[in-house]
């Protein structure tokens, strides 16, 4: 076994019944979804005629869910990177910590090759049980922030005030919510430039609220071998770019407390992030795309953050996906990790943000699909000098 994991249901470590049983357990992780669970259960008659695990008292709506992994040899370092705060460190991983939404059960003539399967979503699903109309008075995006998840029990990343909003006071525009807690953190998110999720990292029930901007500086938490002869741990890569994106935002807002006729400017091609490679898109390319932003603002400052978040949401041209098999790969990967890819040229090998992760776990095995971005290529001239062929495409236009 690659890994041994634990389920606990309300804090209770299943039993061993329960594991014996388990076909399958999926978990995915995403920067931008809500974290989400499939566990799936064979089903069968019992002495007294019911069906087992239908009506078992772990499994009903709104038990909480969580599952974490240990990865075999304690040799995994890992972490969540971008949005802890933290770097890689070693041991078990809290990969999922929510609640049961749902279940879809199957029968069969019999029972035979009946099953359930037992579907939940992460503890955000808390914030997201009462639409609210609400105004937000002499508190910038991050306060709001941090005071939501402080009503939920959830910590506040200490990253979320980094790269904040003005304050919005009653002489400009107040903060109106109109909309469940979760739905307004995330509106408030994109609209910043930042992500906004909740998440634990080793112990279920200590979760954290990231409202806070990918941080793209860490150092690789492992990485990724495609043509290593003995040392490979990645079988197979799929990667793309697009050059369709925008690459530099003009932004012009008349406000209250400026009377030029031309209003005020947050013209901006820098997203505020730091690159993952040399080349960001629009050297790529060589030619920028440009995009007009007009949104309600109290000052040029504000209106600034909200073309730097124009671009933080489309700077993402370059994907990589793939598979990778947890004995082999020896880390569990998780959402906002930094990772470095070597093996694939001089134009993709480099470091990536993860941007989501569905564990699959079944008796047998343990596999991660993985979808990594990046916001850069490496540099125009490969290892043989040779310009590359989007480089050369580049300059002849």
């Amino acid at each position: 076994m690659p890994a041994a994991y634990q389920l606990f249901f309300n804090g209770q470590s299943a039993d061993p019944d329960m594991f014996a049983a388990i076909t399958s357990l999926e978990v995915e992780e995403s920067l931008d979804l809500p974290g989400a669970i499939q566990l799936s259960l064979p089903v069968d008659a019992t002495d007294g005629g019911d069906l087992t695990y239908v009506a078992d008292a772990r499994l009903q709506p709104l038990v909480n869910l969580a599952v974490v992994v240990q990865p075999s040899g304690d040799s995994a370092s890992s972490g969540l990177g971008a949005l802890t705060g933290g770097g890689s460190s070693a041991g078990a991983q809290c990969i999922f910590d929510g609640y049961i939404l749902a279940h879809k059960l199957h029968l069969q003539k019999g029972t035979t090759n009946s099953t359930l399967a037992v579907w939940g979503q992460d503890s955000a699903w808390l914030m997201n049980l009462q639409e609210k109309t609400k105004e937000w008075l002499d508190m910038t995006d991050a306060d709001v922030a941090n005071s939501i998840f402080g009503d939920y029990g959830i910590t506040p990343s200490s990253d979320n005030s980094d790269d904040d909003s003005p304050s919005h006071t009653e002489d400009g525009h107040s903060l109106m919510q109109r909309g469940t807690d979760i739905q307004f953190l995330r509106m408030l998110a994109r609209r910043n430039g930042k992500i906004c999720r909740v998440a634990c990292a080793d112990k279920p029930g200590e979760r954290t609220g990231y409202f806070s901007k990918p941080s793209l500086s860490a150092s690789p938490s492992v990485t990724l071998a495609l043509n290593e002869p003995l040392a490979w741990n990645i079988s197979a890569l799929d990667l793309d770019w697009d050059g369709t994106l925008p690459t530099s935002v003009i932004a012009r807002q008349a406000i209250f407390t400026d009377d030029s006729p031309g209003g005020v400017s947050g013209d901006t091609d820098d997203s505020g992030l730091s690159r993952l490679g040399d080349r960001g898109l629009a050297e790529f390319t060589g030619k920028p795309m440009t995009v007009l932003l007009a949104a309600p603002v109290d000052d040029a400052g504000e209106l600034a953050m909200r073309a730097r978040a124009v671009l933080r949401e489309s700077l993402w041209f370059v994907k990589c996906s793939g598979e990778a098999d947890l004995s082999r790969l020896g880390t569990v990967l998780r959402a906002g990790m930094i990772v470095s890819l070597s093996g694939a040229g001089s134009l993709h090998s480099g470091n990536y943000l993860v941007w989501s992760v569905r564990h699959t776990i079944k008796p047998d095995s343990y596999k991660m699909k993985f979808q990594l971005v990046r916001d850069a290529v490496g540099a125009a001239g490969g290892a043989d000098g040779l310009t590359s062929a989007a480089g050369q495409a580049a300059g002849a236009l």
